[in-house]
């Protein structure tokens, strides 16, 4: 290990100790309330609760409901467009569970995985496999999504093949299986320019981005910057959503 590594080490554990200082900060605020409240529950009723029946649910009494915003607003607006179209079938590839599962109730949805599904579900059909080598014929899906799956191709985060090439690859990929005509609903991080955030993503200019997307054209795009939800993109970091369709 290198002496820049070293010091690159030493500076992360610092700012791990920090954020944990001020974790255990709330923690221990957090559980300050939880006894006060139990302490008041107990006052107001004649059964007792069990201290052996202590469900604590430490940091749930915020002020408004958290939310991360990427899943909220990217899912919401590709669940849309996708049932406003109607296709007779759907192929998703990566996405999050949660939007997988609420698609299949409304449109049949075949998911494709590296890993497989913990939990079955009888409207959902489960493939196992690759982005990089997708179990379908060329042009032959007529609807397909990935959200938020291609910038981590290659990174080695979900046990994949390191290769830094890998988001070009599965862009690729997508590309192939699509039908003619077919729609393609994809996210994926943005910035002012390429990066590499090894190991969690990648982030791409939207001008290299439309590069990989040759022989797709824009149906419709929105834009994710921190907790707004918007129609033109903003400078440094967000996330790009895009409604592409094969040519």
């Amino acid at each position: 290990m290198s002496i820049a590594e070293i010091k690159w080490m030493l500076r992360y554990q610092i700012a791990a100790l920090r954020r944990c200082n001020t974790t255990w900060r709330k923690d221990v605020s957090s559980w300050g309330r939880f006894w006060r409240s139990y302490k008041e529950y107990k006052r107001l009723t004649p059964i007792q609760p069990a201290l052996d029946w202590l469900y604590p649910c430490i940091g749930d009494d915020t002020g408004e409901t958290p939310i991360e915003p990427i899943s909220f607003y990217q899912d919401a607006w590709v669940f849309e467009r996708i049932v406003k179209r109607r296709p007779s079938a759907h192929v998703d590839v990566g996405s999050h569970h949660k939007f997988v599962a609420l698609l299949s109730k409304v449109v049949p949805v075949t998911m494709v995985d590296i890993r497989p599904l913990s939990l079955p579900l009888e409207s959902l059909y489960f493939r196992q496999g690759s982005i990089l080598d997708l179990p379908f014929e060329d042009g032959s899906v007529s609807s397909l999504s990935s959200l938020c799956v291609v910038e981590h191709i290659g990174l080695g985060r979900y046990g994949d093949p390191l290769d830094p090439q890998g988001t070009e690859k599965a862009i690729a990929e997508l590309k192939r299986v699509l039908a003619p005509g077919g729609d393609l609903y994809l996210s994926v991080p943005i910035d002012d320019e390429n990066r590499t955030y090894f190991n969690a993503h990648r982030s791409f200019r939207e001008a290299y981005l439309f590069e990989q997307f040759e022989q797709l054209k824009v149906i419709e795009k929105r834009y994710i910057f921190a907790n707004r939800f918007i129609h033109q993109p903003l400078t440094g970091f967000g996330i790009g959503c895009y409604h592409l369709q094969k040519v």
